[in-house]
């Protein structure tokens, strides 16, 4: 449901371009006011009641999107963003329970699951001879229909056997509800790239925008073998990354 927003004055002529007044006033009222999930009014209303066209009033709302304040739901209007989630990374990485942590709920999604041949960095980081089977599962995360990350998991040993029969969800309740395994974070390298367009489409994002990308390497806390690979794809208009000291160190992080 969208709520009534009290419109400033526009300044004709002061220098500064009457979209960007629009852009700022709705910003203000979106940080005062509004609520995540709360839905601007429809953008012709806006512009009727801004005195604008609607390219101008488009053009100013582009901004807020470009920020991470607003997004555009196809059929449905412009809905205000969850605050950005501060996302830990250090030994017990848990997208779920950090989630839960914040008072939000997490929605784990598997969008498919095959079982590959691991080549390459994947065999290397897995420390597994070229072209081992290993189970590779594709899944998307994030809160009710605002999509935070995408992730490619390679598995071997017993995660892998366990991981067969997941179906969504916490992964890592799932490893130790069925096998009695806790996978702990010994690597991580973050960097930034541009998604690749069907990781675009699947978190909802324009292809120019970048995403924060986390390699991790997790081992067996009960053998000490490493039994996943994880690349990560995060909204960074969504998610603030923050590494903490885990108490350890390593010798063999994963390149890029």
């Amino acid at each position: 449901m969208s709520r009534e927003i009290v419109l400033p004055q526009l300044v004709r002529e002061s220098g500064i371009a009457v979209w960007a007044q629009i852009s700022a006033a709705l910003r203000a009222e979106i940080e005062q006011s509004l609520d995540e999930g709360d839905w601007l009014p429809a953008e012709p209303e806006l512009a009727a009641r801004f005195g604008v066209n609607r390219h101008t009033l488009r053009r100013a709302v582009d901004e807020l999107i470009a920020d991470g304040l607003v997004e555009r739901v196809h059929g449905r209007g412009t809905r205000v963003l969850a605050r950005g989630l501060v996302y830990g990374i250090d030994r017990d990485t848990r997208f779920t329970e950090r989630l839960a942590g914040s008072g939000r709920t997490a929605q784990v999604t598997l969008l498919d699951r095959a079982e590959i041949a691991a080549e390459g960095g994947v065999a290397k980081r897995l420390r597994l001879p070229e072209g081992t089977r290993v189970l590779r599962l594709r899944t998307l995360r994030g809160e009710a229909d605002l999509p935070y990350c995408l992730t490619l998991h390679f598995l071997t040993g017993a995660a892998a056997e366990a991981a067969t029969s997941y179906d969504g969800g916490s992964l890592t309740r799932h490893l130790c509800d069925v096998a009695g395994i806790t996978l702990d974070r010994v690597a991580s390298l973050i960097t930034t790239r541009l998604p690749l367009p069907q990781d675009a489409l699947a978190l909802r994002m324009p292809r120019t925008q970048p995403v924060l990308r986390v390699k991790g390497v997790n081992a067996c806390r009960e053998c000490g073998v490493i039994q996943e690979y994880a690349i990560s794809q995060f909204r960074g208009d969504r998610i603030q990354l923050s590494v903490a000291d885990p108490g350890w160190t390593t010798e063999d992080p994963p390149p890029d």
